[in-house]
């Protein structure tokens, strides 16, 4: 099964906030279920390099260097910028962080206490908080809380499937 590449897909407007609790569990459970795709996982297969792809600990990796961008468009939000803040789209600082030589246990770590972070501010917010948009950057379109939530929780997900697409790869 061939996956949309990440800058291809379209994401849809969310009208029901209500809706956010879900989206908040999803993006909370996303740590556990990159440290279960990884238990037990021989060293060899973390670092295993297939098509010029990222390895697994440099997806693992890749989630938590753009913890702080999500942190800082939910901030940008709540603050009424009249656009979100804009990202390295060449992923740079995942290409030179050298992720490989980090020891697994701590790429997780820091995935799941970053991600606390943005749970806990997104569990901190109020109704009104949740109204106001912010044009995204690069998809030209208006975001609100609950967009920027799912848009991370989908970001997630295409980056366990790329774990999901090396371990089920035919070596």
């Amino acid at each position: 099964m061939q996956k949309t590449e990440w800058f291809n897909r379209k994401f849809p407007v969310i009208d029901d906030n209500g809706i956010l609790p879900s989206i908040i569990e999803r993006l909370s459970g996303s740590p556990a279920r990159i440290e279960e795709i990884t238990r037990n996982l021989q060293p060899a297969l973390l670092t295993l390099k297939l098509k010029d792809k990222w390895t697994i600990k440099e997806e693992i990796g890749h989630l938590s260097d753009l913890e702080p961008l999500w942190l800082g468009r939910l901030h940008d939000l709540v603050n009424k910028e009249v656009e979100l803040r804009v990202t390295d789209l060449t992923n740079q600082k995942t290409h030179t962080a050298n992720h490989d030589a980090t020891d697994l246990e701590l790429l997780l770590q820091r995935f799941r206490e970053q991600r606390q972070l943005f749970v806990n501010k997104l569990l901190s917010l109020n109704d009104e908080q949740l109204l106001h948009s912010s044009l995204h950057p690069r998809l030209r379109t208006p975001m609100r809380i609950i967009d920027l939530a799912y848009f991370v929780a989908e970001h997630d997900d295409h980056h366990l499937a790329s774990v999901r697409e090396i371990l089920t790869a035919d070596l």
